[in-house]
Parts: C-alpha cells; structure tokens; sequence
C-alpha cells in the first residue's frame, strides 16, 4: 500500500514538474521575442559567420589600398610559404582568405553602363 501511494506521488509530481517546465520555456520564448533577445542572438550568429572585410585582409597580407594586384599575389606568396613550412595551419588559411577576399575586389569584372 506504502508503495503504492509513493509511486503515485512519484508519478504526479514528475507530471506537475513536466507541464511547469514547458510552461517556462514557451514564455521565455515569448519574453525573449518581445524584447529583441531572440533577434539579437541570430544577428550575432551571422555577423560571426560573415566574410572577412577588405580592411581585414590588407592588414593580413601588410599592404595598403594603393598596391597592385601583382604585390598583393607576391605578399600572398611569401605569406602563404612561409606558413606552410614552419607556421600554422590557422595561420596560412587566414593569408589564404585575406587573397580571395581582395581577389573579389580587384577581379571586379568591368561592366559597361
């Protein structure tokens, strides 16, 4: 009988617990919608994955907005060497994509207007 009862009481309260916890999270969805919280946190999720600005990949590669293209292919190169016999992995693939982030800037294609 003793254990019966116990194993009703058990069975409620993990019911009562249950339903409650539900209820928390669905108006903490609706808290976090209402002030931005929700918004804010896919904003920074992006902004995190975005590409690298070409402000970023000059002061990668160490040159500034009047190089040409042929310094920039030359810095990558020594760069991007020297990395891969005595750097980093990390290293070598931020010189990597400094290149084709520029790359997208010089290699505009000329449209005609």
């Amino acid at each position: 009988m003793a254990a019966r009862l116990l194993a009703n009481l058990i069975v409620m309260g993990g019911t009562v617990l249950g339903r409650a916890a539900v209820q928390a999270y669905r108006q903490a969805i609706v808290n976090a919608n209402k002030t931005g919280a929700a918004q804010e946190a896919v904003n920074g999720i992006r902004r995190a994955s975005k590409a690298m600005t070409e402000q970023e990949a000059r002061q990668i590669l160490g040159i500034n907005e009047k190089s040409t293209w042929e310094e920039i292919i030359q810095r990558y190169d020594t760069m991007f060497e020297r990395n891969a016999k005595n750097g980093s992995f990390y290293l070598q693939s931020k010189v990597h994509r400094a290149k084709e982030c520029l790359e997208a800037v010089y290699q505009k294609p000329d449209i005609p207007s």
